[in-house]
Order: structure tokens, then sequence, then C-alpha cells
């Protein structure tokens, strides 16, 4: 049976809300398991100075100078 246009669009809309809520629900799953690796890395246990100080280095860096530094 033929949809209407409209049926179309609402059908549509409705997928992409489905799709929307996919990505939110898998950035969250990265978010999750990047905060777990950072978790295991040790960071999370320096004290609050070096904690400052590397994160004040990564914002001042940029990601892909840290990168490059660290992985010499």
């Amino acid at each position: 049976m033929a949809l209407s246009i409209e049926q179309e669009r609402q059908q549509l809309e409705a997928e992409e809300q489905r799709l929307a809520e996919r990505k939110k629900r898998l950035i969250e799953r990265e978010r999750a398991e990047r905060l777990k690796v950072i978790d295991q890395s040790g960071l999370m246990k320096a004290d609050s100075a070096s904690f400052d100080a590397v994160m004040k280095a990564l914002k001042t860096l940029g990601i892909e100078e840290a990168e490059k530094r660290l992985t010499k």
C-alpha cells in the first residue's frame, strides 16, 4: 500500500529520532569507556596539582601535539 507524503514524512522523522537516540547512546558508551581507560592509567590517582598540570598541558598543546610528544 502506498504511503501518503505525510505518512512517509512521519516515518522518516521517527527513524531520524531513533537514529539520534542510538548516536547519543553510542557517544555515552564511548565516553564511559574513555573514562575507564583514564582511570586505569593511574591519572586519576595523581595529586590535584599534578592532575591540573597535565590537563593544562593538554589544553595548551592540543591533543595532537601532546600525543606526538608522548609517543616519540
